[in-house]
């Protein structure tokens, strides 16, 4: 898994998001069938260790998925979990903080949808959202992004001390990757509803987004929650990518299969 490597943005180290090339698919069979079938494995394997981690009741994961515009978090969720059980997978999306959310601090949704025991929960965006858009639009100023920074360490530092492993990615596209997905969304009737004007707005300022996230990731991963960088320009790399992480990490986490109820021994059902 050196591979993984690379992509990770260790603590503390030098990291230019401009280092890692959108198109690279290290992670990527070259037979496209090959491609298919490792899909399919690894959404079986991941079904299986979600399984574990459910039956053992104790522990949970966090997958925090962030990415500008058709980055494909949703493509990611619909294909790397497309094996797992609804039961002990929950998905999250944060759109921008409606007039409840912004009456309190900037964690207050966050907290709400973190893992129960057992449970894998993905973010669609997150609590980064309020270190990128309110950057971008000049909302903060550089004592108040800094305390955010510090903030953001300390609850998810809260988060691993109390059971949860957190698995952020950034999924890493380029600006013509991009430009190619907005036209297909306006191209085709049926994807429109994918589409808003604003998309181009955003898309206007593409290198203060990059920036910012530059420097979110870098102020942001630590050993306890690092990042890793996702080449995302081939979707099916990106999938492949994210669900070998995700079983990497639960392998790691040595799950113990739940004990046998000694109450069930010599059972028989008639």
């Amino acid at each position: 898994m050196s591979r993984f490597k690379h992509y990770r943005v260790r603590p503390g180290a030098p990291f230019r998001l401009a280092d890692i090339d959108p198109t690279a698919t290290p992670f990527l069979p070259e037979a496209e069938h090959h491609q298919r079938e490792a899909l399919e494995l690894l959404a079986a394997e991941l079904d299986r260790w979600q399984n574990l981690l459910h039956a053992e009741g104790r522990r949970k994961l966090l997958l925090v998925l962030q990415g500008m515009d058709t980055s494909g978090k949703d493509g990611t969720i619909r294909w790397v979990f497309s094996r797992t059980s609804p039961l002990g997978v929950r998905v999250a999306a944060f759109k921008a903080p409606t007039e409840e959310e912004r009456a309190r601090d900037f964690l207050w949704r966050c907290h709400q949808v973190v893992p129960r025991a057992g449970e894998i929960v993905v973010w669609n965006r997150s609590h980064y959202e309020d270190v990128l858009v309110p950057v971008v639009e000049g909302w903060l100023d550089k004592a108040e992004l800094k305390r955010r920074y510090a903030q953001i360490n300390d609850f998810e530092r809260l988060l691993t001390e109390t059971g949860t492993v957190i698995v952020k990615c950034l999924l890493h596209i380029d600006k013509d990757e991009q430009r190619q997905r907005l036209q297909a969304r306006i191209d085709d009737p049926g994807k429109h509803w994918k589409f808003s004007l604003g998309d181009l707005e955003v898309r206007r300022k593409w290198d203060a987004y990059q920036l910012a996230y530059e420097r979110a990731i870098r102020a942001t991963s630590t050993a306890h929650a690092p990042w890793t960088v996702v080449p995302a320009n081939d979707k099916t790399h990106r999938n492949l990518m994210i669900a070998r992480l995700l079983i990497k990490v639960l392998r790691d986490m040595k799950i113990s299969p739940a004990p046998a109820n000694p109450a069930y021994a010599g059972l028989k059902v008639e």
